[in-house]
């Protein structure tokens, strides 16, 4: 008994089983989560949701995926290859509908996914939208100045100190930042107008950055119906059965992100394994 719990506590926390994996059986509908800031470290990152909806499209029971998004935003890298891949699989897959389906928000690089799907539902309190781009952060040269605090800074290269919070601003580096912003902006544009086609009614305000709810979210043509992820499989894809092929973090990531590397390690010797061999994907 003893052995059988070691094995299994083992088979958790090497990833081999999640718990929370579904196994599809039949004719269903295949359902990919976005959850959180879009970022390469975590679960709503670009290879984790590719991961997701690769394997949803190569199933041969799906009948259409569902990209359920709760997302503020995060990465426009990111954002783009997810994007990127949903076009891919879509031209890969074509009898295979993939539709979006907004809960809370789908804000930034959110809906810049969203904006890859054949159709998007929201709910009417949804919050949609900002459509823009921003990088931000502060300047401590007056506290300096008024703390008596001296900065010194060496650089070989002229701009390898650019954007310094502890250096005044110059106008050139606040030019080529806005540049930068600029270039990301335009792709995210090009992007949702290639998403959304002739559904985008733009007027100044589309790209922005405004939020829309989702009800008001028809006028600019960010949004297509209400809907949920259930009525979608059922009334839209017309088969109600919901198969999760998200890609979710492993109880060894999820632990050791809550108790650091160092936590991490301290578990691996109390379980008697080598932390130099352990792999956790």
């Amino acid at each position: 008994m003893a052995f059988a719990m070691v094995a299994f506590v083992l088979v958790l926390w090497t990833g081999l089983w999640d718990p929370m994996e579904r196994v599809a059986g039949g004719r269903h509908t295949a359902l990919v989560d976005v959850d959180g800031v879009i970022e390469s470290k975590g679960e709503s990152s670009a290879e984790a949701i590719a991961a997701g909806l690769q394997a949803a499209f190569a199933d041969s029971n799906t009948a259409g995926v569902v990209l359920r998004i709760n997302s503020p935003g995060g990465s426009p890298v990111q954002a783009g290859i997810v994007y990127d891949e949903i076009k891919r699989l879509r031209g890969k897959y074509p009898d295979i509908p993939l539709y979006a389906v907004v809960e809370d928000v789908c804000a930034s690089g959110g809906y810049y996914i969203a904006a890859a799907a054949d159709r998007i539902y929201v709910d009417k309190a949804s919050l949609i939208g900002s459509i823009g781009v921003l990088m931000d952060g502060f300047g401590f040269v007056g506290t300096m100045e008024k703390l008596g605090v001296e900065r010194r800074m060496l650089t070989a290269g002229s701009n390898k100190a650019f954007m310094d919070s502890f250096s005044p601003l110059e106008e050139k580096d606040r030019v080529h930042v806005q540049s930068m912003l600029d270039d990301i902006h335009r792709q995210f544009i090009s992007a949702v107008r290639t998403g959304r086609g002739d559904r985008l009614k733009e007027d100044a305000e589309t790209f922005s950055g405004l939020v829309w709810t989702g009800q008001r979210g028809g006028e600019p043509g960010l949004a297509d119906e209400l809907g949920t992820v259930d009525s979608v499989a059922r009334d839209v894809i017309k088969v109600e059965n919901v198969v999760d092929f998200s890609r979710r973090q492993s109880l060894a990531e999820r632990l050791a992100k809550r108790v650091g590397a160092g936590g991490a390690q301290a578990l691996w010797g109390l379980l008697g394994l080598s932390a130099e061999t352990a792999r956790l994907r």
